[in-house]
């Protein structure tokens, strides 16, 4: 019997002892909650990060995507990382205006309307959106572009007064101000909800890009678009400052890492789709053109106006950021 209560206790040790390192082995488990569809090209650049990551710590951090809002849906994601009940996800910037007008900054109307003039505005306003998200404890990984936003609507469009009355689709303060300047009445809806909204009435009209229409379907509800190429925004990958610092300085590295390789590919993979999407577009019977001379003229002097409301709240950080800008 003594034989037989240490051979048991041996074998209870080294069980333990197993599952102590198959523990080890396994390390820390990160959930990224997404917003958009597992087969937008934001999802899939979010998904071979944490894949690199993954693979290159050596499973020591395993980021697993969760996309369509499926753990948390797009307006409770900044929320649930700042928390901490997510560690890391991805967030459209723009719809965080509320937070901070500095988030506003790449949705302002025909500020930046090229991906070459989009990244310098990237750069000239990232130490000051760096500064605010480290205010609010979370840091920044990366950011990725949407193509330039066109307007979608379900009649015809030729000057800014054809917009009066439109139930306007807005996702953030900008395009609900824009929408009100338009003589439009702005509607707050998630991308998530977006085809129930034009199927059902709610919305008839919204400033995207041809990559929100391709994911969604929405020739099946409105013919036409116009490339106004009116700003691009971006979303941002973010990550919980106290998971951040919970890292030891190789894991952080192999991060940085996949973080920098993905910005890469996703503002490759956004510009490489721009023209794509547009003919998927019209590929499915929707009508594809520029603005008229008119409507250009409408919009240019609503950007504007919205440049210098935006300035008098933004303060020090935003007109420094605009003024970096325009020195590139």
């Amino acid at each position: 019997m003594k034989h037989l209560r240490t051979s048991l206790a041996a074998t209870a040790a080294a069980a333990a002892l197993a599952a102590g390192l198959a523990a080890a082995q396994a390390g820390e488990r990160w959930d990224m909650p997404l917003a958009y569809a597992a087969t937008n090209y934001h999802s899939e650049n979010a998904t071979a990060f944490a894949k690199a990551v993954t693979e290159a710590s050596g499973g020591e951090l395993e980021i697993v995507t969760h996309p369509s809002g499926s753990l948390f849906k797009g307006g409770e994601i900044f929320r649930a990382v700042r928390t901490g009940q997510a560690p890391i996800g991805e967030r459209l910037i723009s719809a965080l205006g509320n937070e901070n007008p500095i988030f506003e900054i790449d949705a302002l109307p025909f500020l930046a309307t090229s991906f070459d003039a989009a990244r310098k505005l990237h750069e000239a306003s990232k130490p000051a959106l760096e500064k605010v998200l480290e205010s609010k404890g979370v840091k920044l990984l990366y950011a990725v572009p949407w193509p330039p936003q066109g307007l979608y609507n379900k009649t015809p469009v030729t000057s800014g007064a054809d917009m009066k009355g439109a139930k306007f689709r807005a996702y953030n303060a900008a395009t609900s101000r824009l929408a009100e300047l338009m003589g439009a009445v702005p509607t707050k809806i998630e991308a998530a909800e977006l085809v129930q909204a034009f199927a059902t009435g709610v919305a008839d009209s919204m400033m995207s890009s041809g990559s929100t229409g391709y994911d969604r379907k929405i020739w099946e509800h409105v013919k036409y678009w116009y490339d106004v190429q009116a700003w691009l925004p971006k979303n941002m990958v973010m990550v919980n400052l106290d998971a951040w610092n919970g890292l030891n300085e190789k894991t952080q590295g192999v991060v940085l890492k996949a973080a920098a390789d993905a910005e890469a590919a996703g503002w490759a993979k956004a510009q490489e789709l721009a023209d794509w999407y547009k003919e998927q577009l019209a590929a499915n019977g929707m009508t594809i053109e520029g603005p008229s001379d008119q409507l250009r003229a409408d919009f240019l002097k609503i950007g504007e106006q919205m440049t210098r409301e935006w300035l008098e709240r933004a303060g020090d950080d935003g007109k420094s950021a605009i003024e970096a800008y325009r020195k590139m």
